[in-house]
Formats: C-alpha cells, sequence, structure tokens
C-alpha cells in the first residue's frame, strides 16, 4: 500500500502517512469481526491532515490498501496446506530449539523440532487441537494451533527425544553445544574476531551455526580445553 502510495504521489509520498494510517485502523478485520478503531469516514470527522484534497487521497489510499491485502492474500493461499486431524490420530508438536548462548540478550533460535507423537483428544475451532500431554508436559497448554502440528505418518528426522528436553510452557528448550567444526576470523574495520562453527545437540553438522568464539569459550569452557587460547 505504501509502495503504491510512493510511487503515486513521488517525493509527497510522506504527506500520505496519516491517511494509510486512517485507512487501515478504519479497515474491516475479518479475524477480529470489527474494525480497528471506532473512528469511520463520516460527515463531521475532521480529517487526519490538511494540504491536500482529503476525499480524494483517502479513497486511492482505500483502494492502494485493497489491493495490497489482495496481493498478499494470493501470496499466503498459495503456500497454505488445509490440515486437519482426528480424534484418536497421533500427531508430532513442534518446539523450537534455543542456542544456550546469549547474544545482546537474546537467545538465537536453530532449526525446529518435533517431540511426540501425542494423541488428538478433541478439535477446539477451526484450527486447534487438544492433545494427550505426558505428565513432563503437564506445565503445557494442551491446546494446539494446527501450524504447530504434524501428522505422523512416519518417524521425522526432526524429531527429538522428549526425555531429554526440559520443554518449557512456550514450547522452547536449550539446546547446549557438542562439538567444534571449524575456526575462522571476520576482520572489521578496527578488529579482528575470531568465529567457531558449533553442532548443537538434537542437530545435524549441516545445521551447524557460527557463534563468536569468546562469547563460548565464556559460556562452555569444556568445549576448548583440548585447543590453545
Amino acid at each position: 500500500m505504501l509502495r503504491a502510495c510512493a510511487i503515486r504521489y513521488g517525493t509527497g509520498w510522506d504527506k500520505c502517512l496519516p491517511y494509510a494510517e486512517f485507512s487501515y485502523n478504519n479497515g474491516y478485520q475479518a479475524d477480529l469481526k470489527n474494525h480497528h478503531s471506532k473512528l469511520y469516514m463520516v460527515e463531521g470527522v475532521e480529517p487526519p491532515c490538511f494540504g491536500i484534497d482529503w476525499g480524494k487521497t483517502l479513497r486511492v489510499v482505500q483502494k492502494n490498501l485493497k489491493i495490497a491485502q489482495s496481493r498478499q492474500k494470493s501470496y499466503a493461499d498459495n503456500r497454505r496446506r488445509e490440515l486437519n486431524f482426528k480424534v484418536e490420530d497421533f500427531v508430532y508438536l513442534k518446539v523450537s530449539p534455543m542456542r544456550g548462548v546469549r547474544r545482546f540478550n537474546m537467545k538465537g533460535k536453530l532449526a525446529p523440532r518435533y517431540i511426540g507423537p501425542f494423541k488428538v483428544l478433541e478439535k477446539k475451532g477451526e484450527v486447534a487441537y487438544r492433545l494427550e500431554l505426558p505428565p513432563s508436559l503437564s506445565g503445557v497448554h494442551d491446546v494446539f494451533h494446527v501450524s504447530q502440528l504434524k501428522k505422523c505418518l512416519r518417524v521425522l528426522e526432526e524429531q527429538a527425544p522428549l526425555e531429554d528436553l526440559n520443554v518449557q510452557e512456550d514450547l522452547t528448550y536449550t539446546e547446549h553445544p557438542v562439538k567444534i567444526l571449524e575456526t575462522s576470523e571476520r576482520i572489521t574495520r578496527n578488529k579482528r574476531i575470531k568465529m567457531c562453527r558449533v553442532q548443537w545437540s538434537h542437530h545435524t553438522e549441516k545445521e551447524a551455526t557460527w557463534e563468536r568464539e569468546d562469547e563460548m569459550r565464556k559460556a562452555y569452557p569444556n568445549l576448548f580445553a583440548s585447543q590453545p587460547m
């Protein structure tokens, strides 16, 4: 929508931002079954800014919004697969592995893994299912969106043993490094940064990640016991 506004109005595209915000906030939201805000385009409502034709510009922005929404919907529809499970089916549950080393006070994600299989007990609404979870997952809410599930047709390569994991309420667990595969250096303008390629537990060598060596030495000194500083 903003790209269309920029193309139409050129260097004055920034003046359309209040109109874009107004149009979006007043667009009908199918998932919420209402409008974002209580403000509607009715007589007596003051425009968010002045200087250009309020009615004409708003109609252009609203048209661009509908085009953008339609385009995004077509992209999503092309990639969407309808998933439906029956009661008594067995499914795998997707969990998010997190690197055990903190970077910028954030834990980094690794490729997702699946645990289970678990039995489907009940369908909740259109896109959620209640699963029969073991006692080790008693702290996890037992209703999951269909996007977190995969039907049990075979043993998944991404399957992780539940007994080895400490799955949290948000379906994350911490991975630990098992091996340094190789090292390298990255040169910036004023310093050299030593890097190492790390293989993580429950992940293959192909899924190894590059980490800063100083951070890894601080968090996991045992990995470097046989290597020089």
